[in-house]
């Protein structure tokens, strides 16, 4: 059962801190059919997090349908903003029951800023549930839908020392022949962030697929790499 009273809590501070200005601006960068408020992401975590503080969740089951009923009823895309940061409750955190919802919001969201969003939910849930994860990034990489295929590649972003530099690999390549720029920028930006903590890595497989990677994938994966690498 949702938490009516949450969610309206919610949809009034969200209103409440709207700018019509920054609105017209954000929807026409987001190129967006979904009104903005215009609310900073930095406030809408904070309206989010108090919110669940002032009305916490009884059980990862109300957190759930709560925050599927605030991202299909959303008027506005800071509501959606607000679902995910919810997301980030005690009650689900390494809840592998989180993945439906999670696919839910990355296939209807269908948008860099909400697929995003989820990846590092995502990531936590490879980092508690690494073979279970594991097993179904690999089939994210190979499906047809690109958002569903962005999210498996960009699933290890901010594992640093941690990541599996295997599942990377299996969920790049997959993708390397496609010609979408989100999928292209979503491979050089997860090989862009490993190489932070091993540019050694990022160089040798930079380089073993040089003919295969996009310019883009290419050079957002070298950029700052160390020249002696």
């Amino acid at each position: 059962m949702h938490k009516q009273a949450l969610i309206d809590s919610i949809r009034s501070s969200l209103r409440a801190a709207a700018d019509p200005e920054r609105a017209r601006s954000a929807q026409a960068y987001m190129k967006s059919d979904m009104p903005s408020l215009g609310v900073p992401v930095p406030t809408v975590r904070k309206i989010a997090k108090e919110a669940a503080k002032a009305s916490p969740f009884a059980s990862a089951e109300e957190l759930r349908d709560t925050v599927l009923r605030l991202w299909r009823d959303a008027g506005a895309r800071e509501e959606r903003y607000a679902a995910i940061d919810l997301t980030a409750e005690r009650p689900v955190a390494h809840d592998l029951r989180m993945v439906p919802v999670y696919e839910e919001f990355i296939r209807t969201g269908a948008w860099w800023d909400l697929v995003d969003g989820v990846a590092p939910r995502i990531r936590e849930l490879l980092l508690a549930h690494p073979d279970r994860m594991a097993e179904l990034l690999l089939g994210w990489a190979s499906e047809g839908d690109m958002w569903v295929r962005r999210a498996a590649i960009t699933s290890q972003l901010g594992a640093k020392a941690r990541t599996n530099t295997s599942l990377l690999t299996a969920v790049i390549l997959p993708n390397l022949d496609d010609d979408g720029f989100f999928i292209r920028k979503a491979i050089g930006w997860a090989l862009r962030e490993y190489g932070k903590h091993n540019p050694g890595w990022v160089a040798a497989f930079a380089e073993e697929y040089r003919e295969r990677l996009s310019p883009l994938s290419y050079r957002e994966a070298v950029r700052r790499l160390p020249a002696a690498t």
